[in-house]
């Protein structure tokens, strides 16, 4: 008889070289771990991690320490009638016609924007010279605020992650997390009030004017959702634009498609969310004893379920390990895919689903159209091999292309 492997160490070295063969051992062997240096519960198997996000039983607690202290207190906290109400008055910012209307010129702008700096290069690191810098600028840009200042964007949102994913508890780390909450304080009040004095066309300034049932954001409701959007937004969106063409990339025939029909662009992001998300880890807080993982979880734990691990889970998909924009045991369509009902976690489930996951669909789908436009020929620069880094989030450290320009 076989022993049974040993339970992987999240914090370890070899799981942040290769975090998939731990998440095999885990779903397999220990689909429910204590893991007492990071204080938490773990769950790796595709129906646990989404029962953590629909089921009541499980909260956002957590988000009192984990997030509160880098963005002030977020929608992400919020329950019942205070959670539905604050979600009523950003949600409209984010789909259908203020979507399309207001936001999509400004994604496609800044996306072409970027590609101009590049595209007669005949080279390009698609990590540095777009997706860092795409996302960020495209929030800027919709909250009215000055795009001079990208780069203490891009420290402001590089400090707050590193907060989040700080599982070592380094407390250097935790200390550039706090002057980051004071540093964007001091830059986004004054604008919160400037806005609220005069106000404009931007989603800033919706934010300021937006009311449901007699209630609207405070300043620091709006400074809040604009330091957790700015993160959010810009961290996600960042990881999935190169994780995108580095798996299409990697396997050329489904490029060709994608070139071809651009309208599998939905279906390649889809894809790309289940097999390489941006987010590999999110929390949870258990309001009572729970049975979980085959095992029993009491109540106020934290419990951290591996989304990188359920998005590959065999129980769930034929052949995880494997990119197909064509398989079938995923829904691709927008109305699904992009939805509180999508098949793949990257989102998560339930009345927390990604509030800006149409934003990021929308993103996506620009960038990879201007891309594949400017670069009609794109391939991997010879001999690289692309590597991925993170451990709460994943990307890409770099992607260099080459390609005949268009």
């Amino acid at each position: 008889m076989g022993t049974e492997a040993e339970a992987p160490d999240i914090l370890s070295a070899e799981f942040a070289d290769d975090p998939y063969a731990a998440y095999r051992i885990m779903r397999e062997h220990h689909p429910l771990i204590r893991h007492e240096p990071t204080g938490s519960w773990i769950i790796s198997r595709y129906e646990d991690v989404a029962r953590a996000f629909r089921d009541p039983a499980f909260t956002t607690g957590n988000y009192d320490w984990q997030l509160e202290p880098v963005h002030g207190r977020t929608i992400l906290q919020m329950s019942g009638r205070e959670h539905s109400v604050r979600r009523a008055l950003v949600a409209p910012a984010f789909r259908g016609n203020t979507l399309q209307e207001l936001f999509l010129p400004v994604i496609e702008r800044n996306a072409q924007a970027l590609i101009d700096g590049f595209a007669a290069a005949g080279e390009a690191d698609l990590v540095a010279d777009f997706a860092t810098r795409f996302p960020i600028n495209v929030i800027v840009d919709m909250l009215g605020l000055d795009k001079e200042d990208h780069d203490r964007f891009h420290r402001w949102y590089t400090s707050v992650i590193a907060f989040l994913s700080n599982l070592s508890q380094d407390p250097d780390v935790a200390a550039d997390g706090m002057r980051t909450r004071e540093e964007f304080a001091a830059y986004m009040l004054p604008v919160i009030e400037e806005r609220r004095n005069d106000p404009g066309d931007d989603l800033l300034s919706t934010l300021c004017r937006a009311e449901v049932d007699g209630t609207s954001m405070s300043d620091e409701d709006i400074k809040a959702f604009c330091s957790l959007l700015l993160t959010a937004g810009g961290e996600t969106t960042d990881k999935a634009v190169s994780s995108l063409f580095r798996n299409l990339l990697d396997n050329p025939g489904q490029l060709a498609a994608v070139r071809a029909d651009r309208g599998l662009i939905p279906a390649a992001f889809a894809e790309t969310l289940r097999y390489s998300p941006p987010v590999h880890m999110i929390m949870r807080q258990t309001s009572q004893e729970v049975r979980i993982g085959g095992g029993t979880v009491p109540a106020g734990a934290t419990l951290t379920c591996l989304i990188g691990a359920a998005n590959r889970d065999e129980e769930r998909f034929a052949d995880p390990g494997t990119f197909d924009i064509f398989r079938e045991d995923l829904t691709t369509t927008k109305d699904v895919a992009f939805s509180a009902a999508a098949d793949h976690l990257a989102f998560a489930l339930g009345r927390h689903f990604c509030v800006g996951a149409l934003l990021a669909k929308a993103e996506v789908e620009v960038a990879a159209n201007r891309l594949l436009d400017a670069m009609p020929d794109m391939a991997l620069r010879e001999g690289f091999q692309p590597r991925e880094q993170g451990v709460f989030t994943r990307g890409l450290t770099e992607l260099p292309v080459r390609f005949t320009p268009a």
